[in-house]
């Protein structure tokens, strides 16, 4: 009896004889639609690499750490272990072992249950890919369809690399090349003859070959797989006499997982960047009830199999000045209920180099720099007041503007102190941050008018129910978050031209392929006029105004403050020649900061992140 012929018979048991047989196909088209190739694929790891091209964090998809690697990078002489000692006919059959077979199920039959196996490395790669490790008989049939199906549709030399890579190694550790990081932290190809023959001994028994935890075992196993290889003469005696003697201390690899922060936002980004290439972004916004959340579903899975298939993502981290912002937040924050939040940007590149969550931020919890909507009060100012204002009547930094009392129907603003400061300079008004003079630039460019400013930076909870007077010194329904505030900033160090700041360069497949990367394009938003004059009144604000605080030497210090009604948020979004940078301080609850106030906590800390900065770069 052929085996096409029991493997025909078991197609038809298991995937449905009825239909099968009514319409007739022959086996290797049926099992090419229930088995396609692109099913024989692996979970891997993904990577996050900073700016210079280091790995900071890696991604274990279901906790498999898998790093997969070509047969090209695996030594023959490991390939050779696993033929010896599980497989010696592998090259001679076709996946099945019909002596192997008969031995193990005489050994069934006398012992009256299933302890003896008899797998090649085909069948056990089918189980690996495809099955459970339960001792059946249906589960040992469906491994013989499984087994055809490999045979019939790769290579030996394919079935072998992702034999290598499928196999577990035990700790959570999938294939070889993760096996050969794990325990000696080098690259498979680096691996002594002994290395080799050390996690070849592991498969067998995970548990009591862990080298972690049974040294004495796994030497055992070690050993009679190095006599095996010399054996059948696939190394010679001085190999064997050298692997021997070689002292092997092997060691458990933590997972890369520096700068949570960073990695937490990166994978929002991700989304975000996924959705809107692959068109899910357009999807969302036109589905609406069950079928929004159908959309958001399959986005969802759709990138969790993106992660699954071991990406590169390749980020604009500067580990440097992550550590630095991290630092400064900490220090000046630390055993106190009140939190923070930074994020900084290369303008001219567009590329976020830091961003930090809050105090002693974990990954998964609240990520305040983009999920934490604040009042942004004074902050505010360039963007909604001073920006549109100049645009739209021509003024000057030492155009003057009436700083008294103002009114407007039932809305009637005041100064810090509650002062009136009668006709001052437009650099003046800035500087100290006085309220009155803004809300009359808002009312005179028009609100409509100036909003159309606001709406370019694409601020993402903005309402038309803020479309009035008091948004003119941070009253908005739901707020900014810190990242969206530093990204709008971004525009006064472009010429008046914004484009986003990412964290995301691209993203590529292990081989290098490209994936996925941002295509943003400019937009203006100020002339070159208008962008010009706001910089001069940023900088006037750090010399002189409500910003002294963080000045420090430089080529270029521009910032603006902003303080939220009754002190529960402080601001200072601000830029050097190099970045811009945004710091906000406040409460998770919204308390008051009133007793922090002349500590003035946002101004030291963005000072204490750049003036670092500037101090790496002298060195």
């Amino acid at each position: 009896m052929s085996i096409v012929f029991l493997l025909t018979l078991l197609l038809f048991i298991l995937l449905g004889a009825a239909e099968e047989i009514s319409k007739i196909k022959s086996v290797s088209l049926v099992l090419d639609e229930k088995i396609p190739r692109d099913s024989f694929s692996l979970k891997q790891n993904s990577y996050l690499f900073d700016m210079d091209g280091n790995v900071f964090s890696e991604f274990h998809s279901q906790q498999i750490n898998r790093m997969y690697v070509d047969i090209e990078d695996i030594p023959q002489t490991l390939l050779d272990f696993f033929i010896v000692s599980e497989d010696r006919q592998f090259f001679e059959h076709h996946g099945i072992d019909g002596k192997g077979i008969a031995r193990a199920l005489l050994k069934n039959v006398v012992g009256g249950r299933i302890s003896q196996g008899g797998s090649t490395i085909t069948q056990q790669l089918a189980r690996n890919l495809f099955l459970t490790h339960e001792r059946t008989y249906s589960r040992k049939l469906s491994e013989l369809l499984y087994t055809y199906q490999l045979e019939r549709t790769l290579s030996k030399e394919e079935i072998l690399e992702l034999y290598l890579n499928a196999i577990y190694f035990g700790n959570g550790v999938y294939g070889a090349g993760a096996a050969a990081d794990y325990y000696f932290g080098k690259p498979l190809s680096s691996l002594t003859l002994a290395e080799q023959a050390l996690i070849s001994s592991i498969p067998n028994n995970p548990s009591l070959y862990d080298p972690i935890e049974n040294m004495t075992s796994v030497q055992n196993r070690k050993s009679l797989l190095l006599e095996l290889m010399l054996k059948e003469g696939r190394i010679s005696e001085n190999d064997f006499t050298l692997a021997m003697a070689e002292q092997l201390q092997p060691h458990q690899k933590q997972k890369k997982d520096e700068f949570p922060d960073f990695s937490a936002y990166v994978m929002e980004e991700l989304k975000q960047l996924v959705s809107e290439r692959d068109g899910y972004t357009i999807a969302l916004k036109e589905a609406e009830g069950d079928e929004k959340e159908k959309v958001q579903a399959d986005l969802n899975k759709h990138i969790q199999k993106l992660i699954e298939k071991g990406v590169h993502i390749h980020t604009s981290l500067d580990p440097f000045l992550q550590r630095r912002a991290a630092d400064s937040i900490h220090r000046h924050l630390a055993n106190t209920d009140i939190q923070g939040a930074a994020v900084v940007a290369d303008h001219y590149s567009h590329r976020i180099r830091a961003i930090i969550g809050g105090v002693h931020y974990t990954k998964g919890s609240f990520h305040r720099a983009y999920q934490a909507y604040r009042q942004p009060g004074s902050s505010i100012k360039p963007l909604l007041d001073y920006g549109p204002y100049i645009e739209e009547t021509g003024a000057h930094a030492n155009s003057m503007i009436n700083a008294d009392s103002f009114c407007s129907d039932d809305y009637c603003p005041k100064n810090f102190h509650d002062k009136g400061y009668g006709s001052v300079t437009l650099s003046r008004a800035f500087a100290h941050s006085y309220n009155t003079p803004a809300v009359r630039m808002l009312q005179s460019a028009g609100v409509e008018k100036s909003f159309q400013y606001l709406e370019k930076f694409g601020f993402s909870k903005l309402t038309k129910e803020d479309y009035r007077l008091p948004a003119a010194i941070g009253g908005f329904t739901y707020g900014m978050t810190p990242l969206e505030m530093t990204n709008a900033y971004t525009v006064f160090s472009n010429d008046g031209v914004y484009q986003p700041s990412r964290s995301i360069v691209k993203i590529t497949s292990p081989a290098g392929e490209p994936l996925y990367a941002w295509e943003d394009s400019g937009i203006r938003v100020y002339s070159e006029r208008t962008n010009g004059i706001i910089r001069e009144l940023l900088s006037e604000a750090v010399k002189t105004g409500t910003g002294r605080k963080a000045g420090f030497p430089s080529e270029y210090i521009g910032g603006k403050t902003g303080t939220s009604n009754s002190y529960r948020d402080f601001w200072f979004i601000g830029a050097t020649e190099e970045y811009t940078a945004g710091i906000w301080v406040g409460k998770d609850k919204g308390g008051s900061l009133e007793q922090e106030y002349a500590k003035s906590p946002h101004l030291t800390i963005w000072r204490d992140i750049l003036q670092k900065d500037m101090q790496k770069e002298e060195m």
